[in-house]
């Protein structure tokens, strides 16, 4: 026999009212827009610095498509926007540290919902990564 404690129980039914309350799904919109209005730019803009690129590209290849997961893709626009924003733990512009931060962000994710990227995301970030290069190199 098993008695709750009346503090176990406060805290159950506060946690259930946070995240009755929370704005988590609009974040995930917020960020999944984000995404979708920044991304390409930023990758075009850093492509030559960003050692992680094809890996980055196809979180994002993942995260769009309609049969991912909700939660994967909630998961993998966070990390997406992270890369996007302007400020973040270490700033983009310090050579060799800049992206290290955004990569380990990218790379925890991506080790969460792996099962969920599939081989034609990473064909389909080869070859986005293969044209940039030519478009950047013409």
């Amino acid at each position: 026999m098993t008695t709750e404690r009346p503090l176990d129980r406060e805290l159950e039914e506060n946690a259930e009212a946070t995240l009755r309350d929370s704005q988590l799904p609009m974040v995930v919109v917020g960020n999944e827009a984000r995404v979708k209005r920044d991304f390409w730019s930023k990758l075009k803009r850093y492509l030559g610095r960003i050692p992680f690129a094809e890996e980055l590209l196809a979180a994002y290849y993942c995260a769009i498509d309609s049969r991912t997961p909700a939660q994967a893709k909630g998961l993998l626009f966070a990390a997406l926007a992270y890369f996007i924003l302007p400020v973040d733990l270490i700033p983009d512009f310090l050579a060799g540290l800049g992206f290290s931060d955004d990569a380990t962000v990218l790379m925890m994710a991506i080790a969460m919902i792996r099962s969920h990227m599939k081989p034609e995301h990473r064909a389909s970030a080869r070859k986005a990564l293969d044209d940039l290069e030519r478009d950047a190199a013409a």
